[in-house]
């Protein structure tokens, strides 16, 4: 089941990109709901809310050490709470989802754009989901 999560994750943000990167220019904005929401083609160098702006090897190596660190644990993880265990599968997911972006073409593609939030993308959402997962599971569900 894990797997099919981290697959399901990493093809619908290579995906969404794809047509992202297909459809729009780099900067081009298209609202959806009014002023609310727009799909927004964002080339970002940096992480969330353009933290560490071109420190692109950092990022690569970050990841790598991520999958490295999950791979050797995951039979540890896989005995802890689901939501946990799931919640480090979606934050794997995203972080391999932008890598992608990040050796393939030196940047993320971002789109999801609230206006009131820097534009974010599937790889985005799974990364907080993930950790926010991780949390609750800290918080309401691991006893020591």
């Amino acid at each position: 089941m894990a797997l099919v999560l981290f697959f399901l994750i990493l093809v619908a943000d290579q995906l969404t990109k794809f047509i992202v990167d297909a459809v729009f220019l780099p900067g081009e904005s298209v609202p959806v709901l009014g002023s609310v929401f727009h799909l927004t083609y964002v080339l970002n160098p940096g992480a969330a809310f353009g933290l560490l702006e071109h420190a692109r090897w950092f990022f690569i190596l970050a990841a790598m050490a991520l999958m490295v660190a999950f791979f050797c644990c995951r039979d540890r993880l896989r005995r802890q709470d689901a939501f946990f265990y799931y919640g480090c599968v979606a934050l794997l997911a995203g972080a391999v989802g932008n890598l992608i972006d990040r050796i393939r073409l030196g940047v993320v593609i971002d789109f999801f754009d609230f206006r009131i939030w820097p534009v974010f993308n599937v790889a985005d959402v799974a990364i907080v989901l993930g950790v926010a997962s991780m949390i609750y599971a800290i918080i309401f569900r691991m006893k020591d």
